[in-house]
């Protein structure tokens, strides 16, 4: 039974180490787990998961930051991908669009075994700030920050750090501008000519 198109208020779900009230998680969202030593699993109150979204968790025994947290309020869109083998904690009101994908681990493609599937698997903990917005189809790489009200648009592919309040867009993503009302102060030690060189050259 779905109201106005919302997964129903959930008591339990498999797996789950802790959760707050009123969460929501459609009947089709998946969780694999793996490994010797379960990761923390952690639902804050009124998060919503849609249809279709997959969990992944590794053993902390692979990667000692494993897990997977996710804050009060926030919202993953149907069928996105999160991966916390690596670690990987969403903050509150966290906005997830659908079929995004957040890669907390990935392969070495230098292991020296000619298959990627035998080289050993890669880490890096990613960290969404409060009130983030990962547009659709978007994919966040291992190890990346995404900064405090940041937005990434739909599509982008992000590899390094977001700062606080940053529109990023593009393959690699960029910087575009940040948001109105929320950009950075100048640095007063810093001349204006440099604050605008960094500008242009972030284009």
């Amino acid at each position: 039974m779905f109201v106005q198109g919302l997964p129903d208020i959930t008591d339990e779900f498999a797996g789950v180490s802790l959760a707050g009230r009123h969460v929501r998680v459609a009947a089709s969202v998946t969780l694999m787990r793996y490994g010797a030593e379960q990761a923390p699993l952690v639902f804050g109150e009124g998060v919503m998961l849609h249809e279709f979204v997959r969990l992944v968790l590794g053993g902390r025994d692979a990667c000692p930051e494993a897990g997977l947290i996710l804050g009060d309020r926030s919202i993953v869109n149907v069928g996105a991908y999160l991966s916390g083998e690596g670690g990987l904690v969403l903050g509150e009101d966290v906005l997830i669009g659908p079929h995004a994908r957040l890669l907390s681990a990935g392969h070495a493609i230098h292991g020296g075994q000619a298959a990627i599937n035998a080289n050993p698997l890669t880490f890096g903990r990613i960290e969404v700030g409060d009130g983030a917005w990962i547009g659709a189809g978007a994919t966040v790489l291992q190890g990346v920050r995404i900064g405090r009200g940041a937005v990434v648009g739909a599509g982008a592919v992000v590899t390094r750090d977001v700062p606080d309040f940053a529109v990023v867009v593009g393959v690699p993503g960029r910087v575009v501008h940040y948001r109105r009302g929320f950009e950075p102060a100048a640095s007063p030690s810093r001349p204006r000519w440099r604050a605008w060189l960094a500008k242009w050259l972030s284009r």
